[in-house]
């Protein structure tokens, strides 16, 4: 076994066991290589993956949250092959990683577990705070589309600017259940972080405009067959009118057309309104993971 910094040649063999270790997520292999390329220093990013022969078995990795205004807050993301584990890798990459932060002068750590990790963190000096729910449907089968509002248009996400997505994003996750709130994050951050992100399937994406204004969206993730409901918001001035049902319902059939057969995205625990909008959308439970932080 040998615990390596990843290099952007790895994408492909880490995004392949991400696939193995979370079925439910997405994640394609040029967003790995991305985030390993546009590292900033305020972020404190480094990943590590473990080896054997060759084959990448092992992730982990480290950095800051730039999103909020809490101070010294940073997350760390640990995942092991199901046929490696038990040899010490895991803790391992979380002692790498946890060190890499200290170093940093970080205060608190975030990290999720699946179920069967829980106590491992735990040992790690983590503390459950929160739970988080991971579900997946089929596209191709949905309930009957709700009607548009007679004052608003559904626009493609490819149609508006950046500023204006940026706007509706900061606005509609102000209260976003979180460990920490999402009160900070700067355009040019955001920009790198989702806009110019290859994950981001921008013609997928969608959005209720009210003129000028991105009442509600939808941000899609795609990789082949698969898409992630990266962040869905409507901002308060237009929510309790059904549009994030609405614009979800338009971003999964564009999905089913364009040949998309998965459809996944995760919801706090506390998130009543998303949790009943995917549910009517036909999104079923597949996995609950327990967010924990630790404080350095």
């Amino acid at each position: 076994m040998d615990i390596r910094l990843a290099v952007p040649e790895d994408a492909e063999a880490v995004a392949a066991l991400r696939r193995i270790v979370f079925p439910y997520l997405v994640m394609k292999p040029e967003l790995v290589s991305y985030a390993l390329t546009t590292r900033t220093p305020e972020e404190h990013r480094e990943a590590w993956v473990a080896t054997e022969d060759g084959e990448v078995v092992g992730w982990g990795s480290g950095g800051s949250n730039t999103w909020t205004s809490d101070e010294g807050v940073s997350m760390i993301d640990v995942y092991v092959h199901p046929g490696y584990r038990r040899r010490g890798l895991g803790t391992e990459l979380a002692r790498i990683a946890q060190d890499h932060l200290v170093a940093a002068g970080m205060k608190k750590i975030r990290a999720f577990a699946t179920e069967a990790a829980v106590e491992f963190a735990t040992r790690q000096g983590f503390e459950p705070t929160r739970l988080v729910h991971y579900s997946g449907a089929d596209p191709r089968v949905l309930p009957e589309m709700p009607p548009t509002p007679a004052d608003l248009e559904i626009v493609s996400i490819a149609t508006v600017t950046a500023e204006q997505a940026y706007r509706a994003d900061v606005v509609a996750g102000a209260d976003e259940p979180g460990d920490s709130p999402n009160d900070a994050v700067a355009f040019e951050q955001w920009v790198k972080d989702v806009w110019d992100a290859p994950g981001l399937d921008k013609e997928l994406s969608a959005a209720v405009m009210a003129g000028d204004e991105i009442a509600s969206f939808t941000a899609v993730e795609r990789d082949g067959d698969r898409v992630w409901s990266g962040m869905t918001g409507t901002i308060p001035a237009y929510r309790g009118r059904g549009l994030a049902k609405l614009v979800k319902s338009v971003a999964l059939r564009r999905a089913a057309e364009a040949g998309v057969v998965g459809a996944f995205t995760s919801n706090d625990d506390v998130n009543g309104p998303m949790l009943a909008v995917n549910e009517w959308l036909g999104y079923r439970r597949v996995a609950t993971h327990t967010g924990l932080t630790r404080t350095l």
